[in-house]
């Protein structure tokens, strides 16, 4: 069974920077893509980032493009998100997500991690 287990949330000043982490686990992922999304509430779930596990090709949404930076160790089945300049509309919380590559709908979610970015 598929377990993403996300780490590296917290307060952060405008401008700064965050790490986030997402340990994989239960099977491997050599066909998987891997994807950070981002919900605050009362609006949608937002995508933020996708990475295929094999080639490591990358897509971002719109607004992010330029700040964050998805990677994956696959030696250590981790997917980092890597967050710079960081404004308050960044904040939320984070979801790492999982799904084959032959499907569109991520079947399997991390239990998120908060990130405040304070003004």
């Amino acid at each position: 069974q598929v377990q993403l287990v996300e780490s590296g949330g917290g307060l952060v000043q405008t401008g700064g920077s965050l790490r986030l982490s997402c340990s994989a686990s239960g099977r491997t992922f050599s066909s998987y893509r891997m994807a950070w999304f981002r919900r605050v509430p009362g609006k949608e779930r937002e995508f933020v980032a996708r990475i295929n596990w094999s080639t490591g090709t990358t897509a971002y949404g719109d607004s992010v493009k330029g700040r964050f930076t998805i990677s994956r160790d696959t030696a250590k089945n981790t997917v980092y998100l890597e967050m710079n300049s960081l404004k308050p509309d960044d904040t939320a919380v984070y979801y790492c997500a999982a799904r084959p590559g032959s499907i569109t709908e991520y079947p399997y979610w991390g239990q998120g991690t908060q990130v405040t970015v304070s003004s």
